[in-house]
């Protein structure tokens, strides 16, 4: 009879935790991914977050752009560029937490392109050495990452229009990814 007993009482304390296998909606968690910027608690609440925010972001710096077109290749130019960028209070991440640093940047790249009558394309790749400073302990403060861009240019009379896009390849350089458009009259 006590046999039958523990079968029993076995069989009744396994229904309950069997019957939620038959619930097609998932249970509700009260934790989150690491890099997730959502929350949902038991109770329905959603705690929504998003990156950090600094006012007075400000970055400034300068590129210095030489180069040549060989004269047996007349369509064919060939550069380097030397660029330096600093920002202050930038708003990045260090692994999945914010932070606000200051990084100063120093890279450089050769530059390729083709001219096809008015209008040009070219390509640039290189490498851009970092620094920066934070508060937070054991963030990444210095680093090496690649650099690439592309652009096209027409040259209309002497008045030069080019579109540019350059790329860091770096989560705390982002901000640097620019998209940029300008003008140029050379005298």
């Amino acid at each position: 009879m006590p046999i039958k007993r523990l079968a029993s009482t076995l069989i009744c304390c396994s229904v309950p935790w069997f019957s939620g296998y038959a619930d097609d909606t998932p249970p509700v968690m009260a934790y989150t991914a690491p890099n997730s910027e959502l929350m949902q608690l038991d109770n329905g609440v959603i705690l929504e977050g998003s990156d950090l925010q600094s006012l007075d972001n400000y970055t400034s710096g300068f590129r210095v752009t030489a180069g040549y077109s060989p004269w047996r290749l007349p369509q064919l130019d060939i550069g380097a560029e030397i660029a330096y960028r600093e920002s202050e209070e930038i708003s990045t991440s260090s692994g999945v937490n914010p932070l606000i640093m200051d990084t100063l940047s120093l890279g450089g790249a050769i530059v390729a392109g083709v001219r096809m009558g008015a209008f040009s394309v070219y390509a640039k790749s290189g490498i851009t050495e970092w620094r920066g400073e934070s508060d937070l302990e054991g963030a990444d403060e210095s680093g090496t990452a690649l650099l690439q861009g592309f652009g096209a240019t027409v040259t209309i009379n002497r008045l030069v229009s080019r579109l540019e896009y350059e790329r860091i390849d770096t989560p705390t350089l982002s901000h640097l990814n620019m998209l940029s458009a300008s003008l140029h009259l050379p005298f």
